[in-house]
């Protein structure tokens, strides 16, 4: 499996960069993490989040029941990220932007085709 990290064409945020666009502090963003709101990896040394995570200002709605069951997989934070920014043959895009557009039902089919 490819690193998330290995992915140039995915824009990163950092905590610092998720407090200011979210208009939260730096605990309410470690909070969304412990809850499976998003989903981090460690990008040279430093937490990161994909943008593509963030939706017109809030965390993708329905990321956080997608990020639930592909723990549930026993996909770690690393494995989780780059499952969802890879392109899936079966979706057509990577799951993330199936998300976007409201696909959610068929990502989690596809996830849950993981166990």
């Amino acid at each position: 499996m490819v690193k998330a990290q290995e992915h140039p064409e995915t824009r990163w945020l950092t905590v610092p960069d998720l407090v200011e666009l979210l208009g939260v502090t730096q605990s309410n963003v470690r909070r969304m993490l412990e809850d499976n709101v998003l989903a981090a990896t460690r990008v040279d040394g430093v937490l990161k989040v994909p943008a593509d995570f963030i939706h017109e200002g809030e965390p993708l709605h329905p990321l956080q029941g997608t990020i639930v069951l592909l723990r549930d997989c026993g996909f770690d934070g690393d494995e989780l990220v780059t499952w969802l920014i890879t392109d899936e043959e079966s979706l057509g895009t990577s799951p993330v932007q199936a998300l976007k557009a409201g696909r959610k039902a068929e990502v989690r089919r596809v996830a849950q085709a993981l166990l």
